[in-house]
């Protein structure tokens, strides 16, 4: 049981995505005037409710979650988590993450995210979601692929689609501008500055997670890329790394 729980922050209603698929656009206040928008992905396999890179929601809002089915996994794949202990508590969630991944305190890790799952020990909670482990970052870092509706890559702060962004505070979105993030399907700057080992490089990460079968993204910021999601990427990788 955790000692705490992070305090509930302003959120947006539960948005369908496609079928069986939602999203929740929380928010953080990182520090004054300075207020910046997250996403909750929501997965419904049968009766079970996947939750991703979460955000606690108000008690209505809540109710409407309940009502979609049980929430029963929490996964975590990249630092966004804050909410995490939460679900685990009040639900008794499972908790996924990858080997080695830092999880908030009092949450115990129940399941391990794999890209090699089977039949005996799956790798996600839902048969149809595939995990995709970053291998040259500092610290454990996951994107998802939901095999569903043409493919849609999940991910955290490692590809961040931030149009639109209706929680960013004003000066978040200039200060996000200036910083770079406002391209389609950015490779997020401050994310690949501390995920890159002194002089390593994440572009062999990049070049495999781009040939995914996937059409539409969806980060743990900003809005739904849909359709033309690899070859925004494809732009993206060409830009911060070069050809």
């Amino acid at each position: 049981m955790s000692a705490a729980h992070a305090p509930l922050e302003p959120h947006g209603p539960i948005e369908p995505l496609f079928d069986d698929v939602w999203r929740v656009n929380g928010s953080l206040e990182m520090k004054p005037t300075m207020r910046l928008g997250r996403n909750m992905i929501v997965v419904r396999n049968g009766g079970e409710l996947t939750i991703i890179n979460s955000v606690r929601l108000d008690s209505g809002t809540e109710a409407q979650l309940k009502a979609l089915g049980t929430i029963a996994h929490v996964v975590k794949i990249g630092l966004h988590g804050m909410d995490d202990a939460y679900y685990v508590d009040t639900f008794g969630a499972k908790m996924w993450t990858l080997p080695g991944a830092r999880v908030a305190e009092g949450v115990t890790a129940t399941d391990v995210l794999s890209a090699d799952g089977d039949s005996a020990t799956p790798g996600s909670p839902i048969p149809d979601l595939t995990v995709f482990v970053f291998a040259l970052t500092n610290k454990p870092e996951a994107a998802l692929l939901l095999e569903r509706h043409g493919g849609l890559l999940i991910t955290c702060d490692s590809v961040q689609h931030w149009e639109p962004s209706p929680r960013n505070s004003f000066t978040a979105r200039i200060a996000f501008r200036l910083m770079g993030f406002m391209h389609p399907a950015q490779i997020g700057p401050p994310w690949l500055k501390a995920q890159t080992p002194a002089g390593g490089s994440a572009r062999g990460d990049f070049d495999r997670l781009v040939a995914l079968p996937f059409r539409h993204v969806i980060g743990g910021h900003g809005g739904l890329l849909r359709d033309d999601g690899p070859a925004r990427l494809a732009e993206t990788i060409h830009r911060v790394f070069g050809s």
